[in-house]
């Protein structure tokens, strides 16, 4: 067994411990006191272990992803890779929900007492409702928004307002939506690894970001929708810095960072990531007045219906500490919620973090912001991406030589902002439990961190199998 070897299987054992830890002592905590409102911590879920209709489909897709992934990643024409990506991620995402069966696993999710669906009927006027939004969030104002409602801005409940409206209304409408276009954002991550990074790291991640753990929660929440928009925010802005069509992948790019503020509040820490890409970009201030001009477009649209977005954080912060926020233990959770996102993101991309953390000690890091980002054409010349010159690739070994000396380091640097980010989010104290949905928009840029690992087999099989437990053994629930 190799050095490097040893260190990711120690890095994996590290968090495995956590994970048992956290549910040993947030157990002791629940049983003792209560405190931590959660049946199963640091999951917000309880144990249930069952099957259902899509157990069969769950586990033929997670064989076939672990047999064929990595070589077809390799082969596949770029754009065919993107669809395929897609296609499965939505698949896996479909049947992990279909575990539950359709009315629990999906279209019963975003109508329980605290989820969107259940104020539907409040928004009939929705510029007088957007105006009076701020006098609803505190728990003792008349009339107060459930607790997702509450704790958003309101983007988040108007998107399933406009598809009640276009005819597209109740639970199952709404599941499928946030499924798929939540199984969208493994693609953005691909655009955006391969723009800043090369096509060579973004095709060995992408067997990761299809099967992820994370899928579980996609599958089970809005949140999965909005990790797509906040991905598909950093893929333009990834294409814009790097020198495609500048002006209208910057616009779309701040028009979407815009939105992904108007999701939740949370997510303005991908300012963090954002400013990481800018760094990486070779062309960085050229798609700078568009990504700004994008920018303005959401909060203008809000602010002039008479949202206020920093009154209603404000109130939301009282709101969080009137609750169980202010109940839950920080001692616990500041690290639990660490707990979390290990089981969401699985021990490949443990393991991919720890090599992530290594790369800029191993090359100059100022090297590799100097060196700039792979050009579009210059990437489709690739061998990987040539069908006769991918052909001669042997099955075992699906990665060609196409690494340039700055890529690791690069697609480091992008992987390390997520993580900042999430440990921003962490300290903050505002993420007290269920952050293995909360978290989902970060952990998506952490999976890309598994591209740094060889035998890809190995560590996807281990990947889908978390995946299967965590949904069989655990209900999920909100």
């Amino acid at each position: 067994m190799n050095r490097d070897l040893l260190r990711d299987l120690s890095a994996t054992l590290a968090a495995a411990l956590l994970v048992v830890v956290a549910v040993l002592v947030g157990n002791g905590i629940q049983h003792s006191d209560h405190s931590l409102f959660v049946r199963w911590p640091p999951v917000f879920a309880q144990w249930e272990p069952h099957v259902g209709p899509g157990t069969p489909a769950a586990i033929a897709l997670a064989v076939a992803v672990v047999a064929y992934g990595p070589v077809l990643a390799a082969r596949l024409p770029w754009r065919a890779l993107l669809f395929s990506a897609w296609g499965t991620a939505l698949a896996w995402t479909f049947s992990l929900a279909l575990v539950d069966g359709w009315q629990r696993g999906i279209a019963g999710r975003l109508t329980t007492p605290n989820e969107y669906l259940r104020v539907i009927s409040r928004f009939h006027d929705l510029p007088g409702t957007l105006r009076d939004f701020t006098h609803h969030i505190v728990a003792h104002s008349p009339a107060p928004w459930p607790a997702h409602i509450a704790g958003h801005p309101p983007a988040a409940t108007v998107t399933f307002v406009l598809l009640d409206r276009i005819g597209l209304g109740g639970g199952g409408w709404a599941g499928v939506w946030c499924i798929t276009v939540g199984a969208t954002a493994p693609v953005a991550v691909l655009v955006a690894v391969r723009a800043l990074s090369g096509e060579a790291l973004a095709r060995r991640a992408a067997p990761f970001l299809v099967l992820a753990p994370a899928a579980v929660w996609v599958g089970t929440s809005a949140d999965g929708y909005f990790a797509a928009v906040a991905a598909w925010a950093v893929a333009f802005l990834a294409l814009a810095v790097t020198g495609h069509r500048s002006g209208a992948t910057g616009f779309v790019s701040g028009l979407l960072f815009g939105l992904t503020a108007y999701l939740s509040y949370g997510l303005t820490l991908f300012a963090v990531i954002a400013a990481a890409v800018l760094l990486l970009g070779s062309s960085r201030l050229r798609p700078l007045p568009y990504l700004l001009a994008g920018l303005a477009v959401i909060p203008a649209v809000f602010t002039l219906a008479g949202f206020n977005w920093w009154e209603a954080y404000r109130l939301l912060v009282t709101r969080y500490y009137e609750g169980v926020g202010g109940i839950r233990p920080y001692s616990y959770w500041v690290w639990a919620n660490l707990a979390c996102t290990a089981l969401i993101v699985g021990p490949a991309t443990v393991a991919g973090l720890r090599r992530a953390c290594a790369a800029p000690v191993r090359k100059d890091i100022r090297t590799c912001l100097r060196t700039p980002a792979s050009e579009p054409r210059q990437a489709l010349r690739t061998p990987a991406s040539e069908p006769r010159l991918a052909l001669r690739t042997p099955a075992s070994e699906p990665r060609p030589a196409l690494r340039t000396p700055a890529s690791e380091p690069r697609l480091a640097l992008l992987v390390l902002a997520a993580l900042l980010a999430l440990l921003i989010a962490d300290l903050s104290g505002m993420s007290k439990a269920e952050t293995e949905r909360i978290w989902l928009p970060f952990a998506m840029w952490l999976l890309a961190a598994s591209a740094f690992l060889p035998r890809p087999r190995a560590w996807l099989t281990a990947q889908a199998t978390l995946a299967l437990l965590l949904n069989h053994l655990l209900l999920t629930g909100w």
